[in-house]
């Protein structure tokens, strides 16, 4: 058993709460006033990142990286989206540039991902 596949469910798990959390965040942004623009902002990543870690899951035997790619993708977008929704709601970030650091693990996470395609299955 390789690591891709010990770690795909973890990335069904994220997908769903993460297409969950999208679904949810965008209602209220749509709804909320104030600062909704930052729980839309969170709402994008949650859903423009749950088909992916769905993706990863399904062809996780197909791509070397894809353990890789999921971690960076998950962490990067609970960081991100985390961040934003605390911003607004509670006041504050998780943590000085815990936003930043998200956006970049996910665009770390898209790259593993296109790296993948170097590191071909024999």
């Amino acid at each position: 058993m390789t690591l891709n596949t010990r770690i795909a469910p973890l990335f069904y798990l994220f997908a769903g709460l993460f297409g969950f959390a999208g679904v949810a965040l965008a209602a209220a942004a749509a709804h909320g006033g104030g600062e909704a623009h930052l729980v839309a902002s969170a709402s994008t990543m949650c859903l423009a990142h749950a088909p992916a870690l769905l993706a990863l899951a399904i062809g996780a035997e197909r791509l070397r990286t894809a353990w890789l790619a999921g971690i960076l993708i998950g962490v990067g977008t609970l960081l991100f989206a985390g961040d934003l929704v605390a911003l607004r709601y509670a006041g504050s970030g998780l943590f000085p540039m815990a936003a930043p650091t998200g956006g970049f693990a996910m665009m770390f996470g898209w790259l593993a991902i296109a790296a993948g395609a170097l590191f071909r299955r024999s």
